[in-house]
This record gives structure tokens, sequence and C-alpha cells, in this order.
């Protein structure tokens, strides 16, 4: 067996451009593969249950799917430049980011892509390259073209003038908050990257930094984002902006001011429908009480249930449950409920936000695991 990873992925993925710039950064020895590849169908695939991708194969043959279960299995392994801070405040805004800035900048990045008719010659084509890399143009369209039917048949709004202005005014109003951090921080938490900076690559590399409507905002709002994408995409941690901050976390437990707005933002824009999530959760599971270590459903690896009735805040909302996102939440619950009361109280007064205490203190009655890529239930 190869003394290398494999990574199974492609530059036009959300989730790649996650796991791409963790193994990078980490400095961890690995190769990249398409989908197209035979190994990718007649080994990864069948040993994952799974046709998402990132997939990631190991030296050792065991294959993981998932950004965060390849961060988590490759955390045990690469100690250097932790993507988990350990202290309270930078623990949690990290895991609320892996929240927030991966699910949560999902729809703007998605709709983006398919709301701005400019983005399609690109994005057909570089799909078609995933499954044909050598195929000749009208090959790449035919391919692209059966992703992007796909993709676009999940529901899309009509693309109207006033619709992609107000993406696009989201999209602007991110990159002045991100553009007011990186002045002084290279990094949401300091000298080296965390799974905050990691999970917000999917939005700002694959699409909003690659198509060419989201490249072209950037461009011209986004400058410092531009070049913090490009430093994200090389093994290098210091880059020539910053070749005098340490290599380390910000001492002191310090989240800065800048990083708290970004993240308030993304949950005012975006975090709403988490915390109904977590609410129908526990209320499905107050009902059911299923067995520890049952499957929560076999079918599927990121299950979505069927809308149901939540009050939250004096009203009712009829909401479907994406189970990955309450397992990501519960990410930071857990972390959140490991510690002291001062170091809960220390954490909500720098949150300063009810949806981000409410994201924190929604009941949970059953925990979820994510076994074999399907999530289980688990009792505290």
């Amino acid at each position: 067996m190869a003394d290398h990873y494999i990574l199974y992925g492609s530059y036009a993925s959300y989730y790649t451009a996650k796991s791409r710039s963790y193994l990078r950064k980490k400095g961890i020895p690995f190769v990249e593969r398409l989908p197209s590849d035979p190994l990718f169908r007649s080994k990864v695939r069948p040993a994952s249950g799974s046709h998402r991708i990132p997939q990631l194969l190991t030296p050792e043959g065991t294959v993981v799917q998932d950004t965060v279960a390849i961060q988590d299995y490759l955390e045990t392994r690469f100690a250097d430049l932790p993507a988990i801070p350990q202290t309270p405040k930078q623990r949690i805004f990290t895991h609320l980011m892996e929240l927030l800035a991966s699910e949560g900048l999902v729809r703007l990045a998605w709709l983006h892509r398919w709301l701005f008719a400019e983005n399609y010659t690109f994005v057909k084509s570089d799909f078609g390259r995933s499954f044909k890399p050598q195929g000749s143009d009208e090959e790449l369209l035919k391919y692209g073209n059966l992703i992007a039917d796909r993709m676009m048949s999940y529901g899309l709004p009509e693309s109207t003038p006033e619709m992609r202005a107000e993406l696009d005014e989201t999209y602007r109003q991110l990159l002045e908050l991100f553009e007011a951090h990186l002045v002084q921080h290279p990094y949401f938490l300091g000298g080296h990257p965390s799974a905050a900076d990691y999970a917000i690559m999917g939005a700002l590399h694959a699409h909003l930094g690659r198509d060419p409507a989201g490249l072209r905002m950037m461009q011209n709002h986004g400058p410092r984002t531009l070049r913090w994408v490009e430093q994200m995409l090389t093994p290098e941690v210091q880059s020539p902006e910053f070749f005098d901050v340490p290599i380390a976390y910000l001492p002191n437990d310090e989240v800065p001011a800048t990083a708290l707005d970004l993240l308030r933002f993304i949950a005012l824009q975006f975090g709403q429908k988490f915390v109904l999530g977590s609410l129908v959760f526990d209320q499905v599971m107050s009902a059911q009480s299923p067995a520890r270590g049952a499957v929560l459903d076999s079918e599927h690896d990121q299950p979505m249930w069927a809308a149901k009735t939540v009050r939250y805040e004096g009203d009712d909302y009829e909401h479907k449950t994406d189970l990955y996102a309450v397992w990501l939440g519960q990410r930071a619950q857990r972390a959140f409920h490991s510690f002291t009361p001062e170091q809960q109280s220390d954490v909500l007064d720098i949150l300063d936000m009810p949806l981000l205490v409410d994201l924190l203190q929604a009941p949970v009655s059953v925990w979820l695991q994510r076994i074999d890529n399907r999530f289980v239930a688990e009792y505290a």
C-alpha cells in the first residue's frame, strides 16, 4: 500500500475544497484523484457506501467519507497545527463555524452559482473534466450538463434581477466583514488555520472564488479575501503579508471581534434553521426514545426528515430537519457542556447573540454519533 493518502474530489466541489486545504496546511502527504478514477468506483465507493465527495483512502486501505470525519480521523495522526483549539471560547467559535460557515453558506454559494448564467459555461466544463479529464469541449459539456441538470433539479427560485442583486448584496456584506478581519489577522484565530478557516473554504473557493460571477465580486470587493483563498491553497502556513505573526493560536483564548462579527452575520442570515432542526430532532427523539445504538436511518447517510411543526420564539414553523446539521451542531453543544459554569458564562458573553446561545443550549435528549456513515442514537 502507498505511503500517502488519496483524496477523491474535484475543484468544482464545495466540500472537497475544505479537505484539500486542510491536508495541504497540515502537511499531510496526499495526492488528489478524480471520481472518474477506476479505483474510486471499484474500492472506495463500495467501502464507504456513499457517492459523495470528498472521500479519503488511507495508506492502510481505510476509506473515510465527509470533510469533518476526515479531519477528525487525521487529527489523531497529525497533531501539529491542530484544527480544533482546546480553550473554551476559541473552541466554541470553531465548532459554530463548522456548522454555520459550512452548512450555512452552502445555500448562498449554491444559488450564486446557478442563478447567474455567466457561470454556466465554466461550471459545466469544470464538472465535465471531473469525469472525462482529457475530453473534448463537446464531451466536457455533455458530462457537465448531466451533472448541472441534477444540481439544478433540487429546486431553484426564479433567477430575477432582484434575486441576483439580493445574493450579491449578501455576498458583498460577507466580504466586507472578512476584509475587516484580514487587515489584522492571517486566519480566524491567529497564526495558523483552524477548522473555522477550512469550513468557509467550501463557499469562498469552490463556488464564490472560482465561478465567474462570484470571482468578479471577490476581485472587486474582497481583494484580501482573494489573497486569503490563494494562501489557503498552498502548503505554506505563513503568508508574506503576515511573516512576523507566530504560527499559533492567539494567546489568552482570544477570539477577535472581527471574527465574531462575521460569525454573527452568518448566523443572522442562515442560522435559524439550525436551531429549528435541533428543536425538531429533540421533539422526535423524546417521542420515539430509540434504543442506544439504534441507527436512525439505515438507507441514507445524510437523512432529511419530513417537515414537522415546531415552536420557536413564539411562532410556529414547519421545518424539515437535516440530521447532518444536527450532528454538527451537537459538536458545539458537547464541547459547551464539558466546560465549567464560569467557562460557559465567558463563552455566552462573547457570542452576545440569542440565536447563537440557543444553538448551544437547545435541549438534547439523544446525542448523535456517526458510525459507518450512518447516524446512531447515543445517550449521555
